[in-house]
């Protein structure tokens, strides 16, 4: 399975997805960038392997507040300026409005990556208007669904349904689980051991683990999880791993890709 971005094609291997925070109180505090810095935060991040950066301004952890559409706004779309001016890798916007991801888009944004699979009207029609990639994750947390992995892959496939019927060319949808995103750590445990399954909706995967709470201890001392989580990815088939530490990711997916071939 195929996903394409900004006219590059990804169709084997596992691939980074590097994280950039422009919010005040994301989950792993060493992420958390200014709009001052974002730029030079992104070009260290390529330089080190990462094929897309990922962006944010608004913290989806647990517990977190919500800003609005406007404040989100405000906060991401001059760091995103500046980025784009400072690569020409592919950059992705994590936001669920899509007034923001219109926004985003406008300003030089090539994909959008919605945490609330598809839940704000418009968000697809956004996407296909612009001609970006777009990355669908499912949010448990609320759901009335009582098996997990039948909520993931009809949440996820009637989503990207809906995608497409917008006018999202499949080959440019991309499917997150949403580890992190589940009644509590047994769940994300279990999802993470079966992630693989999820490739039955038809569309290639994204892993979303880095440094999340599942993993235990503080987000500060979850690097070599992390790492197992994306070699895990990596031996899965698993196309992208979103993480916060681009060059030790890159390395653990090298050593499990490695250890597969022989």
């Amino acid at each position: 399975m195929s996903f394409e971005v900004k006219g590059r094609a990804f169709d084997g291997g596992t691939h980074i997805m590097g994280i950039i925070n422009i919010t005040p109180d994301s989950l792993y505090a060493a992420s958390r960038a200014s709009r001052e810095d974002a730029a030079e935060r992104a070009v260290h991040m390529v330089e080190d392997g990462a094929d897309i950066i990922d962006m944010g301004a608004q913290s989806t952890r647990p517990g977190a507040r919500r800003v609005s559409a406007l404040e989100e706004m405000s906060l991401l779309i001059p760091a995103l300026e500046a980025v784009r001016a400072a690569t020409d890798a592919p950059l992705s916007v994590d936001t669920f409005y899509p007034e923001v991801a219109e926004a985003a888009l406008a300003a030089g944004a090539d994909m959008i990556n919605d945490v609330s699979c598809l839940r704000f009207p418009g968000m697809a029609e956004t996407a296909a208007k612009y001609g970006a990639s777009l990355c669908i994750m499912h949010d448990r947390r609320e759901s009335r669904v009582p098996d997990l992995m039948t909520d993931k892959l009809t949440g996820l496939t009637a989503a990207a349904v809906k995608a497409v019927r917008a006018g999202v060319p499949s080959d440019r949808i991309l499917l997150d689980g949403g580890i992190g995103f589940n009644r509590g750590a047994e769940e994300d445990r279990y999802l993470l051991e079966h992630y693989d399954l999820l490739s039955a909706a038809g569309y290639p995967l994204l892993l979303g683990a880095s440094r999340k709470s599942f993993l235990g201890g503080e987000p500060e001392t979850r690097l070599t999880a992390t790492m197992e989580c994306s070699a895990k990815a990596a031996r899965m088939g698993v196309l992208f791993v979103r993480v916060h530490d681009v060059k030790e990711n890159i390395m653990a997916v090298k050593a499990a890709l490695s250890a597969r071939r022989k």
